[in-house]
């Protein structure tokens, strides 16, 4: 592009414009800044220095002189209940819900952040209805999330149901291994009330809407269990291979003894082994071994050990080997190895943990519901160290 000679009137004028405008912005800028009172830039500075309460104190009295900063008072409210202020919050809440000026988005959001104040005051039923307020509008996701939170907490489970499945369609997430949980929360009740018909409906319909549900497998195939019917307990059992392989372990103790209960221990022994090889595990090792000792006797027991800890070598694995040997060996050789089992079993104990996957909450214990965390289905069915996990 060759230069002109009229381009030298174009550059003065774009400055000129330029110029201009800015003057018009910094004009605006200014009388913003002249209207707003002093206590609000006494709060920003108070802010800026760290001194919470002081710059609280300054944004009241900024409200206090003009009532129409209305987003001063949703900062303000969340601040206080944020702070475990929650009467404060509760005010400044209550005060925009009552103004008369407000538009719909701005009335919805201080309901919302309302039922949130109500929600940590523990006021349950208030927080419930002014959540159940903000159906069809922008608000309703988070509102049916602190709901489905809130009916958690109640442990009551039919709402926490209902309100999973609005999720379902609100959210386009997928809510249904959690509605399985609370079914099999309805049928645990159940079973305690001695309902066993509601508790096997609630059951099956935990499957019907999640048919991976391993925890609705189990339970069903202790109820079949207690009836007498060992035949179907163990089919539902060995189903859950195909639902998902890392849970057998939980169900390992159960099947042997099922087995046993039909005069089938060996069928039952050659099926964990079966397991064992595909899936290692040291639970399911434990099971096999405590039933390979009883039926087959120590030599067998200590033998599936050794070839199990050939093929995945752990300390865990190492320990059971320990204690199997200690069978074996007369008792005048034992002392040594009692030694080093000791040892070994001080070091494994934190190794033998399940772990929070959403927490990192510890436990000896398989939960389906984190003690810590509330997380539902947050453990692999697995010990720290075949988990990889680090002590």
């Amino acid at each position: 592009m060759e230069f002109e000679p009229w381009m030298l009137l174009v550059f003065p004028l774009f400055f000129g414009m330029g110029w201009w405008a800015a003057r018009i912005d910094i004009k605006d800028l200014l009388s913003e800044s002249t209207a707003l009172p002093e206590s609000y830039f006494q709060g920003l500075n108070f802010l800026l220095n760290e001194q919470q309460d002081k710059a609280i104190e300054a944004f009241i009295e900024v409200v206090k002189i003009d009532p129409h900063t209305v987003e001063l008072h949703f900062a303000l409210g969340s601040l206080f209940r944020r702070r475990g202020e929650v009467d404060r919050a509760l005010r400044m809440h209550h005060n925009l819900v009552d103004r008369a000026d407000l538009d719909d988005d701005k009335r919805q959001q201080a309901i919302f952040e309302l039922a949130q104040d109500y929600l940590k005051a523990g006021i349950l039923d208030r927080a419930e209805r002014l959540f159940g307020e903000l159906k069809k509008t922008s608000y309703e996701k988070p509102a049916l999330e602190f709901l489905l939170e809130l009916f958690q907490k109640e442990h009551d489970w039919l709402k926490a149901i209902s309100v999973a499945e609005q999720l379902n369609a609100v959210s386009g997430q997928r809510y249904s291994r959690q509605i399985a949980f609370f079914y099999c929360e309805l049928a645990t009740e159940e079973i305690t009330a001695g309902n066993l018909p509601s508790a096997r409906a609630h059951l099956q319909q935990a499957l019907q809407g999640c048919p991976d549900s391993v925890r609705a497998t189990i339970m069903l195939g202790d109820m079949v269990s207690a009836e007498g019917d060992a035949e179907q307990a163990i089919r539902l059992w060995r189903g859950i291979e195909a639902q998902d392989a890392q849970y057998l372990p939980l169900v390992a103790d159960r099947l042997l003894t099922a087995y046993i209960s039909q005069g089938r221990e060996a069928e039952g022994i050659t099926l964990l082994r079966d397991y064992l090889l595909k899936y290692h595990s040291i639970d399911l090792l434990n099971v096999l071994f405590d039933g390979m000792l009883k039926h087959e006797g120590a030599a067998s027991a200590y033998q599936v050990v050794r070839d199990e800890l050939e093929r995945n070598p752990t300390l865990l694995g190492l320990d059971k080997l320990l204690e199997a040997r200690l069978l074996e060996v007369p008792m005048d050789r034992r002392a040594d190895i009692e030694m080093v089992k000791n040892l070994v079993h001080k070091r494994t104990r934190n190794l033998a943990m399940y772990h929070c996957g959403h927490c990192g909450f510890k436990a000896r214990k398989f939960y389906w519901h984190c003690p810590a965390c509330q997380a539902w289905d947050s453990y692999a069915p697995r010990r720290d160290e075949e988990s990889g996990k680090p002590l």
